[in-house]
């Protein structure tokens, strides 16, 4: 068995290997699809599908993501177009560092990194805090 992999912002996982964390419990062969409700934002359906190239990216999916049971990280192929996330890509960010990317098509599940490392509780404390903030001031803007 490998040994988890700690996430390390920016970093790219494997070349040409997309990933997406969830709490989903899919198989190998499943079509990840636009239309979800939000993890960030209540009652909002999203018109897009998001993915990345980042283990840090998806583990943060994975632990941010709506619904009961584990965090997962799947291996995702995108099955049409897809463009940089615009909600990091120049907005917070310059450039892609996160290489985090949104498509209208559907996602499928071509494996699942089963053994990975979580962000310790004071940094995932520290996100939920900073999400609060820009939650209270009005600016949790997301562009879907």
């Amino acid at each position: 068995m490998n040994s988890p992999k700690e996430p390390v912002p920016f970093e790219i996982y494997e070349p040409g290997v997309f990933l997406h964390g969830t709490k989903a419990d899919l198989a190998v062969g499943d079509l990840l699809t636009p239309g979800r409700g939000s993890n960030f934002e209540d009652g909002r359906t999203m018109n897009h599908i998001y993915f990345t190239a980042t283990l840090d990216a998806a583990t943060w999916g994975a632990e941010f993501a709506a619904g009961p049971g584990r965090g997962r990280i799947y291996l995702v192929e995108p099955l049409g177009d897809y463009e940089d996330d615009p909600n990091v890509t120049d907005k917070k960010l310059p450039g892609n560092p996160t290489r985090s990317f949104r498509s209208r098509q559907p996602l499928r599940v071509v494996g699942e990194i089963e053994h990975w490392v979580g962000h310790p509780p004071e940094q995932l404390q520290a996100m939920r805090d900073g999400l609060a903030a820009l939650r209270e001031r009005g600016e949790a803007v997301i562009y879907d």
